[in-house]
């Protein structure tokens, strides 16, 4: 872990997660000065079972953790590619098929550890000699000047810097110091995990089943099990968490159905609350908010981690514009360059995955056959499919250059 006394940077980002982190090492490549803020120690690669927490990360984010020096860090033995989708909905015979093959990409997405790509990412950061990784600490207050801004971190240590970055998740604590409201929608749902065996292959496919008390997720890990993600309505969830194992698989299996054979032996199940949030704004004068601390979504489509990491992406691509131009990096002018390019996006994903869950929990027979001739008749043109896939997959759209396979550099600003 690289310690320092030094108290002054040009850039402090509060939060070490995957979308910090990659802010942090996206930025490394400049002459920036570079403090991150933890609350917790580093963590190394795992080696032991599966984490319960894994992300579907998408051929765009994929990029831009190779721009910043990371993908090579994380441990390929552990990476499991998803080649197809399946999404079928309980309430129908309605479905659709995804095929990377479709849109000429070896994968949709890469079923990953969190802990596994952000202890490949802290690696990377260790070996950065402009980024300093002061952990385990927290944000106490925030103090924000004309020119600089000051931080009071627990241990009492004050640090200033040109601009602060909120990383720092769904309660973040530099969004509160900034005074930035936050329109959170509840769904009354939790979102179960858990590690499970199944009678067949997985064969490197994603399975997704719609019920109507929210979606079951099979994602396929590189061991030949599966991640389940079950988004339940809070009062089932807990009856799922109090069954014992057999009972559980007994429940899984009735609402997963017979795709995989029989589901056997599971880890142990953790689940975590499901919301809709959005910040009014992502910006302030010398702040910014990324990742989790300016959105959440709903699970179903895999795309939270994805949409963070946009949004390190274009926000290393703002501060270095403005860095080699000799411009204030904190000025409101140039991080709200930051929010028009980042917003829009963030917004439609949030109201696509809210409608999504919202159509397939409708459980109205009317409501049930038009989606389910929906899917049928989605899955039947493949022009639209192709498009929804390379969306998905962030190889469309208004991307940053690391997202393109570019250096985050550029001598010509935007």
């Amino acid at each position: 872990m690289t310690r320092s006394t030094n108290t002054d940077y040009d850039v402090v980002i509060v939060g070490a997660g995957i979308v910090g982190a990659t802010l942090a090492c996206a930025l490394a490549i400049s002459k920036l000065r570079i403090a991150v803020v933890e609350h917790t120690q580093p963590l190394s690669a795992p080696t032991g079972d599966y984490d319960l927490r894994v992300s579907a990360i998408t051929p765009g984010s994929r990029v831009i953790l190779d721009g910043v020096g990371a993908w090579s860090g994380i441990d390929q033995e552990r990476v499991c590619p998803v080649e197809q989708m399946h999404v079928w909905d309980a309430g129908g015979a309605g479905a659709i098929h995804f095929d990377s093959a479709d849109i000429g990409e070896p994968n949709l997405a890469y079923i990953i550890e969190n802990n596994a790509i952000r202890a490949a990412l802290i690696e990377r950061i260790e070996r950065c000699s402009n980024v300093q990784l002061c952990c385990p600490r927290d944000v106490d207050t925030i103090d924000v000047a004309d020119s600089r801004v000051t931080l009071r971190l627990t241990d009492g240590t004050q640090i200033g810097a040109s601009v602060v970055i909120g990383a720092d998740g769904p309660r973040s604590r530099v969004r509160q110091q900034a005074g930035i409201d936050l329109t959170v929608w509840g769904y009354a749902q939790q979102a179960i995990v858990a590690t499970v065996t199944t009678e067949k292959s997985h064969k490197n496919t994603a399975w997704q089943r719609f019920l109507s008390t929210g979606p079951l997720a099979f994602l396929p890990l590189a061991d030949g099990r599966c991640s389940i993600v079950w988004s339940a309505d809070s009062e089932q969830a807990d009856i799922l968490l109090a069954h014992d194992d057999a009972q559980f698989l007994e429940a899984l299996a009735t609402a997963f159905g017979d795709r995989l054979g029989a589901v056997g032996a599971t880890s142990a199940r953790a689940a975590f609350p499901l919301q809709r949030a959005h910040a009014k704004r992502y910006v302030d004068s010398r702040i910014a908010l990324i990742g989790d601390a300016a959105h959440t979504v709903h699970p179903l489509a895999g795309q939270g981690v994805n949409l963070g990491l946009l949004d390190a992406a274009v926000l290393a691509e703002v501060l270095l514009d403005a860095d080699g131009a000799g411009r204030d990096i904190g000025s409101l002018r140039m991080l709200r360059r930051y929010e028009r390019w980042r917003k829009g996006d963030n917004l439609a994903m949030l109201a696509v995955t809210d409608g999504l869950k919202r159509l397939f929990g409708n459980s109205m027979e009317a409501v049930a056959r038009v989606r389910n001739l929906g899917l049928d008749v989605t899955d039947s043109i493949q022009p639209v499919k192709n498009m929804f896939m390379r969306r998905a997959a962030g190889l469309n759209g208004d991307l940053p250059r690391l997202a393109r396979g570019l250096s985050a550099v550029s001598a010509e600003p935007r």
